[in-house]
């Protein structure tokens, strides 16, 4: 369902001669580009950078749309940084702790195995740093990347590179709404000592909020100790179903009131919001913005398309205004039926969790 709001934004633009591109940029993009913005198919256009070599290989190898391009290199706040390979750019703090849980002993436990493992498997175990990588004392600055390739809007903005996220985010200090960006993803950590400057999410959140964004979703990844290891979330070491909360991936995005937007780019921020499980402010975007809106697509189509959303793990299936006027009449099926919890319930929780984005 969320990509069905999404291919229904993209065809509405497209079919219209409306501004249909959708601009990405992906930094750190090892596993590639989130499938939920292969959504906008042929309008997509995509700056993914990686310092994997193999990655960025097999990735070009893979991609399809010749308006996505993969570039092999580490990414700095100056041309100038110093890149340790050892240590990566997170701070002393991170690990620290990062030492002291589960997953760093079954790394540890695994090591000699990874260290004659192909280069997927590396992949697969975040173990990045151990395939081949690019030239660590040439980091791109990606403000300049942009400049050099032309690009002077931009519509989503990634950042998850494992170490020095907090640096290169403030490189867009004062630039984002400048160049129109409508969504920040961003990988935090719920950990610090209350510096102004460590990569940690109160210093994002005020960063973000400074530039005009809003929290519109937070994920938080729990990580057990390796005191009392709990069973990990995914077939590889990384999160855990217990433990304390220490990494997680936050989403910022203008606000339905944002000055400077036009019908097409509340059109793809309606997107954006769809496609990080917040149907909710895409509906309020499109009851906001109905007037501009609706030469450039059925507002009411697109309403209830979302209103299926909301519904996906329900079983029912009514359209928008029908739905509102359940709602209204306080139906049974907005609220959990007393006793234990269905099998479906259960079910649908597990489909929930399971397409959560990954780290």
């Amino acid at each position: 369902m969320e990509n069905a709001f999404a291919s229904f934004v993209a065809r509405s633009l497209m079919a219209n001669r409306r501004d249909a591109r959708f601009s990405l940029l992906d930094v750190g993009c090892s596993g590639g580009i989130d499938p939920r913005w292969r959504a906008f198919g042929k309008s997509l256009r995509a700056l993914a950078i990686d310092p994997s070599v193999a990655e960025c290989e097999r990735l070009r190898e893979a991609e399809t749309n010749r308006d996505v391009e993969y570039v092999t290199a580490f990414v700095a706040a100056t041309p100038s940084a110093r890149i340790d390979l050892e240590r990566g750019q997170a701070s002393p703090l991170i690990f620290r702790i990062r030492d002291r849980l589960s997953f760093m002993r079954t790394t540890e436990l695994r090591q000699a195995r990874l260290g004659a493992a192909g280069t997927e498997d590396r992949l697969r175990h975040n173990a990045w740093e151990m395939t081949k990588l690019a030239d660590h004392t040439k980091p791109i600055v990606v403000a300049n990347l942009l400049a050099e390739r032309g690009w002077s809007d931009l519509d989503y903005l990634k950042i998850d590179i494992d170490g020095s996220d907090f640096d290169v985010l403030q490189t867009f200090d004062n630039r984002l709404g400048a160049l129109g960006v409508l969504g920040v993803q961003l990988e935090v950590n719920f950990v610090g000592t209350g510096s102004d400057s460590e990569h940690a999410f109160h210093n994002t959140d005020r960063f973000m909020r400074r530039q005009g964004y809003e929290l519109f979703r937070l994920d938080v990844r729990t990580y057990s100790s390796r005191a009392l290891p709990a069973r990990y979330v995914w077939p590889t070491p990384a999160e855990t179903v217990t433990g304390r909360p220490w990494q997680g991936e936050a989403y910022y995005a203008r606000d339905i009131d944002a000055p400077g937007l036009d019908a097409p780019k509340h059109a793809k921020l309606a997107a954006i919001y769809s496609a990080w499980s917040v149907p909710d402010m895409a509906a309020e975007l499109l009851l906001a913005q109905r007037a501009s809106l609706s030469p450039v697509m059925d507002v009411d189509k697109a309403l209830d398309l979302l209103a299926l959303q909301t519904q996906e793990d329900r079983g029912t299936r009514l359209g928008y205004q029908a739905y509102l006027r359940s709602f209204e009449d306080d139906a049974p099926s907005f609220y959990r039926r007393e006793g234990n919890i269905s099998l479906r319930e259960r079910l649908a929780a597990a489909w929930r969790a399971f397409k959560r984005p990954r780290p």
